[in-house]
């Protein structure tokens, strides 16, 4: 019958549409979770954007020396400008803070003691663990305190002739409060000089600014990191920098250059791509005022809730306008990303009347540019 030929006309296109949609794509990130990880943390800045099509779209000088006429190296791309927004000696940039973090160790560490706080043996997402990348590294770890109180002496008292490094892993993704001790990097700094080991001080946000005056304290700033006197700083690229997926290794030359001749580091090394996102987003950091305009995570996380409200009231005026009944509601907001785990920022939320919460994630969630919201007492916030 024509009805069922309908039928089946639609199904099969459903079909063709589902098979020809890109697995990735874009999404709306509607949780209140600014820093998502899973929806690809950072969007980036609109500098960004330009510099990997200028790259993109021809060739360019990934590889080769213009003055010299000759080959070139890509890891001179971004060290400069690293060295001068954060003071470091050298840098190099790998593919993301796991891989810097195995490629330090490997380097320095590879069948040689490497000392860590039981504290400091977290898990990151996806399940992945700190003691188990720095296994796979070559490294073996000796742990050092207990879960929550690790002193200075603990570290003084693990170092043998066997010690290649200290580790030091800021805890970026959880709060431990109480009955609490841990040693800084500027503490173990000298303990480490003195017995002639490194210190690779991983501390992961990659905050480049000082975020203070809007109420988010606690993270280290980069230049904070490597003042603090670790042979290499680790940090991410795409936290609360705001550029792409990058691991960054900060240091002194010596420890960095030792790095860079790895044959691992071609293994984790960036592409043309990620290489022309990053050196633009760094680019914005000279004017701290520019960053925190025009880098999408900076500026969201600065802004004012009036800002914000007014938003979410154009928002539900157009969703009212659609037939649906919402109301804008307060809401907390947080960093995500591993990012100041305990902040919470006054945000402002539009929650969705009269659907269940369930039936309204399932249905923007099918959208042509999929809705990502949070379910809260039964109703969907946006």
């Amino acid at each position: 019958t024509p009805e069922s030929d309908d039928a089946w006309l639609a199904t099969i296109s459903e079909e063709v549409d589902r098979a020809l949609t890109r697995s990735l794509r874009p999404v709306i990130n509607a949780t209140g979770v600014v820093l998502h990880t899973n929806l690809g943390r950072a969007p980036l800045a609109d500098r960004a954007l330009a510099a990997i099509r200028d790259v993109a779209a021809g060739y360019s000088n990934l590889e080769y020396d213009v003055a010299a006429g000759a080959r070139g190296s890509r890891h001179q791309h971004c060290a400069r400008i690293l060295c001068e927004l954060t003071g470091a000696d050298d840098a190099l940039v790998v593919n993301n803070c796991a891989a810097a973090l195995v490629l330090a160790l490997n380097t320095i560490a590879n069948g040689r003691d490497a000392i860590i706080s039981r504290g400091e043996l977290v898990e990151i997402g996806g399940s992945f663990r700190i003691p188990d990348i720095m296994a796979r590294s070559g490294a073996r770890l000796v742990e050092v305190g207990t879960t929550n109180r690790t002193h200075a002496a603990d570290y003084r008292a693990a170092i043998t002739d066997a010690t290649a490094a200290i580790v030091s892993v800021h805890r970026s993704n959880f709060v431990v409060e109480g009955f609490v001790a841990s040693v800084a990097p500027a503490t173990l700094a000298p303990i480490a000089n003195e017995a002639g080991v490194s210190l690779i001080h991983d501390f992961g946000s990659g905050l480049m600014t000082d975020l203070s005056a809007w109420g988010l304290r606690g993270e280290p700033t980069a230049r904070d990191a490597v003042r603090a006197g670790a042979s290499l700083v680790l940090m991410s690229g795409d936290k609360l920098l705001g550029g792409p997926q990058a691991g960054i290794i900060l240091g002194n030359a010596d420890a960095v250059g030792a790095l860079r001749q790895n044959p691992l580091a071609r293994a984790l090394r960036v592409d043309k791509l990620t290489l022309a996102a990053l050196e633009a987003t760094l680019e914005l950091y000279r004017e701290p005022a520019a960053a925190v305009r025009e880098i999408p995570i900076l500026r969201m996380l600065t802004e004012d809730l009036a800002t914000v409200g007014s938003r979410a009231d154009s928002l539900a005026a157009r969703i009212r306008a659609g037939g649906v009944s919402c109301t804008v509601v307060k809401s907390d907001a947080t960093v995500g990303g591993g990012a100041f785990p305990g902040a919470r920022i006054p945000s402002a939320a539009v929650r969705l009347d009269g659907i269940a919460g369930a039936d309204a994630d399932t249905r923007l969630r099918a959208a042509g540019v999929p809705v990502v919201g949070r379910i809260s007492d039964g109703r969907l916030l946006l």
